[in-house]
């Protein structure tokens, strides 16, 4: 059964046709790799309601893994978490847990710095992955594993 993903950039400067999309495209690619079907990045301004309004519509009718890249650091206009808890009716702590915990094996220790989320609405699983073209693979690559099985309990299907 071929699984479905969407990606939502999260950046002001791709957003404003300033700056281009590096870990979008990047990530829809290293999905498809993996066997889902991934429809074109879809891009957002910063912001709480720009990121909540975006994901409901991504996730409206959907049943998939949504990887948002971009607004989980540090910085004033990094509100991807606080507009993702909005949509998130469950949240999956273990998805990010793994994820800060492979940034900081990397050596840099960087991994306590990302605020993401990840939780579950519908049959649908959100997960903010950082939004450097490194960190947000980095990330993808660490809960890959988990993510089909994640997706089947979540339409329905036992645990096994």
């Amino acid at each position: 059964m071929i699984q479905s993903a969407r990606v939502l950039t999260v950046s002001d400067g791709v957003a404003a046709g300033e700056r281009e999309d590096l870990s979008g495209p990047a990530l829809c690619e290293r999905l498809k790799a993996a066997g889902f079907h991934v429809a074109a990045p879809a891009v957002v301004s910063d912001g709480i309601e720009e990121v909540a309004a975006a994901l409901r519509e991504l996730v409206r009718d959907f049943a998939g893994v949504v990887i948002t890249t971009g607004g989980t650091g540090f910085g004033p206009r990094d509100l991807t978490p606080e507009g993702t808890r909005l949509v998130i009716e469950r949240e999956a702590p273990g998805f990010m847990e793994a994820i800060r915990r492979a940034s900081d094996e990397g050596g840099r220790g960087f991994g306590v710095l990302s605020r993401g989320v990840a939780g579950a609405t519908g049959a649908a699983l959100i997960v903010n992955a950082p939004g450097s073209l490194k960190g947000s693979i980095e990330a993808l690559e660490t809960i890959l594993p988990a993510i089909p099985h994640a997706l089947e309990l979540l339409s329905g299907g036992s645990p096994h």
